[in-house]
């Protein structure tokens, strides 16, 4: 689709406007005043020094999408500066570079409506079949895979926390933890029941068959004394991790479950090497778990407070999956929906994503 002068001339005038309104200028001080920080010889020695550094990370990152989003603009419109023969010259670049502004653009300025107490942090994904036995554990897996495409489309770096297989296939349970700028901002209106209508690869007859996955989202809190739970209300146990076999075989009690008596609230962690890495990456789900639940709370009691009321749920479903009889993937919530049902299965989900937090 050729880019006309007017499109080229609205996106920049946008970029201009924001990044007049930026807070370029105060990050760019906290920024400075956090390196100078960082160069102290005793820095590494206050508790605070890795919370910092994430900081400066953070900031670091925010300043160069601001700084690339200035030179495509100033690209921009210099090719708009210039002749026609010339603007034919050099229209595949140019059209190019409009893209790759609108999209970092598009970004940056949904970054702004993630005001939230934790949008800023890391998250941590949990994903778990419906009813439906070996049906909807495959659909869980594929909505795994899904996500996993995700992360990689937005940078994030992510490891497995804990995994169960289906006996046949798919997967009983897994769990993500997902770090990156705004992991948990984006992520955390995905959490909900997703619905998939399919023909089905494990009946004889091919019958139509739908399918139910639950997404569950947590902020990965640094901070976890701020979240106080009373060793009275925990339950663990611990098992064997399963291994590859051979040397590879876990002989000791490594993996872990743990339960808080009081909200029912269950984590469970078998990836790390030794039962004291996964205890302790237990307790740290299961108060981010908690810290979901008193947001969930507050954010209640204020509705009430306005006269309206909507009862929180982790099952309620928020997207349709439809293979057969058509193609169509549908946001329950936003409407937005779309026929490429390939492309959001391998990771394409901004769409959904971005019109979601506009919305909220």
């Amino acid at each position: 689709m050729k880019i006309t002068l007017e499109q080229f001339t609205q996106l920049t005038s946008k970029v201009r406007q924001f990044l007049s309104e930026s807070d370029r200028e105060k990050f760019l001080q906290e920024l400075e005043t956090l390196q100078q920080e960082s160069n102290q010889e005793d820095f590494w020695n206050k508790p605070d020094a890795q919370k910092k550094m994430q900081q400066v990370s953070f900031l670091q990152g925010k300043l160069s999408a601001f700084e690339l989003i200035e030179t495509l603009a100033n690209d921009i419109e210099a090719y708009m500066g210039l002749d026609a023969a010339d603007q034919e010259a050099f229209i595949v670049e140019t059209e190019e570079k409009y893209w790759k502004l609108s999209k970092v653009f598009s970004e940056l300025e949904l970054e702004t409506y993630l005001s939230g107490k934790y949008d800023k942090s890391s998250a941590i994904v949990s994903i778990h079949p419906g009813q439906g036995g070996t049906e909807a554990m495959d659909w869980a897996e594929m909505v795994s895979r899904m996500y996993l495409r995700y992360f990689e489309r937005k940078g994030w770096k992510f490891s497995l926390i804990s995994e169960v297989r289906g006996e046949d296939a798919g997967i009983k349970e897994v769990v993500y933890e997902v770090r990156g700028a705004y992991a948990y901002g984006y992520l955390k209106k995905e959490q909900g029941t997703h619905r998939l209508v399919r023909l089905s690869p494990f009946n004889a007859d091919n019958l139509r068959q739908t399918s139910f996955a639950l997404v569950e989202i947590a902020p990965l809190i640094d901070n976890l004394d701020e979240i106080v739970i009373k060793d009275s209300d925990l339950e663990w146990s611990f098992s064997r991790a399963g291994g590859a076999g051979g040397q590879s075989v876990n002989k000791v009690s490594s993996a872990v479950e743990l339960k808080h008596i009081p909200s029912g609230i269950t984590t469970r962690c078998r990836e790390e090497r030794s039962q004291v890495q996964n205890r302790e990456k237990a307790l740290a789900m299961l108060k981010s778990r908690l810290a979901v639940l008193e947001e969930e709370k507050k954010t209640s009691e204020l509705a009430k407070q306005k006269g309206e009321h909507h009862n929180a749920s982790w099952g309620t479903q928020i997207r349709n999956y439809v293979l057969h009889p058509y193609q169509l993937v549908k946001d329950t919530r936003t409407e937005i929906e779309t026929s490429d049902t390939s492309g959001v299965l391998d990771g394409d989900l901004d769409q959904f994503i971005f019109e979601e937090i506009k919305l909220s």
